[in-house]
């Protein structure tokens, strides 16, 4: 597989020190630049920049995957099995609140991966996941 570069994602929050406290904080994603407007976080190596914009936050529609109401807007991350671990077990440690709880999605077939879903303190999704066989992502 050749060298991912990092992307970048801009969204919507309505509060700043929420973001900050939830992405930094609880996510251990470093904080670059920023302004009263605005935060970029290091996010696995990906920019993804908290804007401040209050009207555009909110719940967005859900499809079914594997038996569960995935939210169709979202994003996240791909990673290793022990780092996914490790944020399942942080998170829940957190009381953070699931949209879907850590499980295997899946199981026996091609696509087999760990997954979960949360949401920021401005409903943004995110979904955290994991192969145990890298080489799978995008298996059919």
């Amino acid at each position: 597989m050749p060298a991912l570069h990092p992307f970048h994602l801009a969204f919507p929050v309505d509060d700043l020190a929420a973001a900050r406290s939830f992405y930094g904080g609880l996510l251990g994603c470093p904080e670059g630049r920023s302004s009263p407007d605005w935060i970029d976080f290091d996010f696995y190596g990906h920019q993804i920049v908290a804007h401040l914009a209050p009207d555009e936050t909110g719940v967005a529609a859900t499809n079914a995957v594997d038996g569960h109401g995935v939210p169709v807007r979202h994003f996240g991350v791909v990673l290793p099995m022990d780092q996914w671990r490790e944020a399942a077990d942080r998170l829940t440690q957190a009381g953070i609140e699931f949209v879907i709880a850590p499980y295997i999605r899946f199981k026996g077939e091609p696509g087999e991966q760990a997954t979960m879903f949360f949401r920021d303190p401005s409903g943004n999704a995110i979904e955290m996941k994991a192969f145990a066989d890298i080489g799978n992502l995008f298996a059919k």
